[in-house]
């Protein structure tokens, strides 16, 4: 096992941890990388791995590759063992009472997604909440489990069979109580080409299009950061409209080192965007003032004018 996450500080952060399985052989789509495939400019892993970025411990089962955010790598033995044998053995890296078991190919993951299966494990009794696909069916890798209820059964699988090797999935949830969450997208998993076409096309329509370009420009950028965008469009169209076209783009960009270097921060772009909305506000009816004094609709310019 190899690691390059942070220490974690005793009794803080979140309660639960991340397990993502990632060594699968990917045969529908040729053996490609499925794990490094881009959707919206970003690996599916990295996709994955933003939506759970609160978690404690997030353990990825493969073999160690760049990734957006620090993980704890870990490769079940003998590697290609099957998705017990790989959660096993991330298990063996995991404290917290609460594990979220995810595959690595859900391009429409999100945090909220996260914090619904989290919270529907916490208020009931079940050992499990998975979400189901459009057709109904079960996915387990998009779920949250009580952790002593996977070690329990994977135990009890181990004695039965002497290993994991090879066991289907479907052996471990068959003998668990698990609450099932319809959610048609956030269960959407890509194990074919044709599913990476439809991925790729979804986050191009127009309602989705301009939150998928800023959380991959942020992913890209290193970025951990909640502002309102429409703050910063209604301040690039006041300075486009105000001021010139190119205004708008100079303008954001001046805000955003303005509010870094006022320490960051949702309220430090917010600050500044308001100065900054102020100022092209001012900019522009002054140069309608100048407009509407003149002979004729046109600035008067002559020395000796008024």
């Amino acid at each position: 096992m190899t690691s390059n996450e942070p220490p974690r500080a005793p009794h803080a952060g979140p309660v639960y941890d991340v397990v993502v399985l990632a060594g699968g052989a990917a045969r529908r789509l040729g053996g490609a990388d499925k794990p490094g495939v881009r959707v919206g400019g970003r690996a599916l892993l990295d996709r994955v791995l933003a939506a759970c970025a609160d978690a404690g411990t997030t353990v990825v089962v493969a073999d160690p590759r760049p990734t957006a955010r620090p993980v704890t790598w870990a490769r079940e033995d003998p590697p290609g063992g099957g998705p017990l044998a790989a959660l096993d053995a991330g298990l063996r890296h995991t404290t917290a009472r609460y594990v979220l078991v995810l595959s690595a190919d859900l391009p429409f993951l999100h945090e909220g997604t996260a914090r619904t299966l989290l919270t529907v494990l916490r208020t009931g009794a079940a050992d499990g909440v998975l979400l189901t696909d459009a057709d109904g069916r079960d996915q387990p890798l998009v779920a949250a489990y009580r952790t002593p209820s996977l070690r329990h059964e994977l135990a009890a699988l181990t004695k039965e069979h002497g290993a994991l090797t090879g066991l289907p999935l479907r052996r471990l949830t068959a003998a668990l109580d698990l609450t099932r969450v319809p959610d048609p997208v956030a269960s959407f998993d890509c194990d074919t080409w044709d599913d990476i076409a439809t991925a790729r096309a979804r986050i191009r329509e127009h309602g989705h299009v301009l939150d998928e370009w800023i959380s991959a420009v942020k992913d890209e950028l290193g970025i951990d950061l909640d502002v309102d965008t429409g703050v910063l469009l209604d301040l690039a169209r006041d300075a486009a409209h105000g001021v010139a076209r190119p205004a708008a783009p100079l303008t954001t960009f001046l805000v955003g080192y303005a509010a870094a270097q006022a320490g960051g921060g949702p309220e430090a772009v917010a600050e500044a965007s308001r100065k900054a909305a102020a100022l092209a506000l001012r900019w522009a009816e002054e140069a309608d003032g100048d407009t509407a004094a003149a002979p004729g609709g046109a600035p008067d310019t002559r020395p000796d004018a008024g």
